[in-house]
Order: structure tokens, then sequence, then C-alpha cells
């Protein structure tokens, strides 16, 4: 069996009702920034009222970048090569400057909480991309500086944002991204979500346990 039929396996067999995963152990791999994670695949029986187990799998994560994980049963498992986490790590990063004053600088707090929150979910937090010299408000009614610096498609959103302020705003790229090295390999990351669990890495491999 290849690897593209053990990873159409895994996930085949977490398909449809009563189907389940348990997420068994996380340990280090063989090589730097590489994990692995054990899963089992198992059906609710409903005569024993119990989760009856079907196969176990490895999956490799490499190149690891980040993760964020909780062993246990899950329902759904997928690997995504764009997905608001990603954003950090697979597109350029650029620089908020702006001018003007705000009408509502609370309503414009407010937008921009929002902004954020519809761009990059609940896995990022805004006061890690924002300008922390001093409180935002305060910054907000200083009429000029700069915002923070954010990937890209949330530094476009915030542009708008300011813009349906009444403001104006300006975006210095502060980091050219290339998307491969200098082999011609994929420098861009990929999710492995788990549920709320997820795993970033440059690559996901799956093999299943106790098969020849």
């Amino acid at each position: 069996m290849n690897f593209d039929d053990k990873r159409e396996s895994l996930l085949a067999e977490l398909q449809g009702e009563n189907r389940y995963g348990i997420f068994l152990a996380l340990q280090m791999g063989g090589v730097p920034q590489e994990l692995q994670l054990i899963v089992q695949t198992a059906v609710f029986d409903e005569q024993e009222q119990g989760l009856r187990p079907q196969n176990q799998y490895v999956i490799r994560a490499l190149g690891v970048v980040e993760h964020r994980v909780s062993l246990g049963v899950f329902g759904n498992l997928f690997i995504a090569n764009e997905h608001p986490v990603l954003l950090h790590y697979n597109a350029p990063r650029a620089v908020i400057q702006f001018t003007g004053q705000p009408d509502d600088v609370n309503e414009l707090v407010l937008d921009i909480n929002q902004a954020y929150l519809s761009t990059f979910g609940p896995w990022r937090e805004l006061a890690k991309d924002i300008n922390r010299t001093q409180p935002l408000v305060n910054l907000l009614t200083s009429g000029s500086g700069v915002l923070g610096t954010m990937p890209k498609p949330g530094a476009e959103r915030m542009t708008r944002v300011l813009a349906h302020h009444g403001m104006q705003a300006t975006l210095d790229e502060s980091r050219m991204y290339d998307e491969k090295d200098d082999h011609g390999r994929s420098t861009n990351m990929r999710l492995l979500g788990i549920d709320d669990s997820y795993l970033i890495a440059l690559d996901f491999t799956v093999d299943e346990l106790g098969k020849a």
C-alpha cells in the first residue's frame, strides 16, 4: 500500500456515522523538528455502548514549527495547505502605517478586533501583531503612527477598516516572501487539524501500524 493509500485509508475510516478517532500519543521523532502522532480509528458499538477499535496509524509531522494538542477521542481530522492559522507562515508580512483621526475611537477599536478575528480566527492574538508601545486608543488618536505588523491579508483588512473610519493607511511589506527554497522545494507550511488540536509543519506522512 502506498503513502496516499494509507492517508486515504485513515480518512475513510473516520467518515460516516458512529466513526471516531482516538489520539493516543505524541512523541519525538527520529530527526529534529519531527513529531509522531499515534491515532486509532474506532466505531461506536450501540449494543456494547462503547468504541470498537479498528486500526492504528502513525502520522509523522516533519519540520514542525508550532503545535497545540490534547489527547483523546476526536471526530474530525484533516490536512490543509490553506487555513487562517497558516497565514503567519505562508504570507508576506506588512507594516500598517496610518494618519488621521477617527470619529469614534471605541468603535474603531471594536472593528479592528472583529476584522482580526474574522481573518485569523481564534488561533492568533491581536496583541502579538499590534503596536504595543502605547494603549491602542492613545495610538489611534495620536494622528499618525504604525498600527502593527501582520500577514498581508490581515493588514489589507485593517487598511479597509481604517478607511471606513475616515483615516488613511498604507502598507509597507517588511519581508519578501519566497514560496520555494534554493533547491526549488516549497517552504509553505501545512496544517494537520484534529478537532481543536493542530500541528503546523512542512509535511505529514501516514503509515499504518502493524501492517506489512
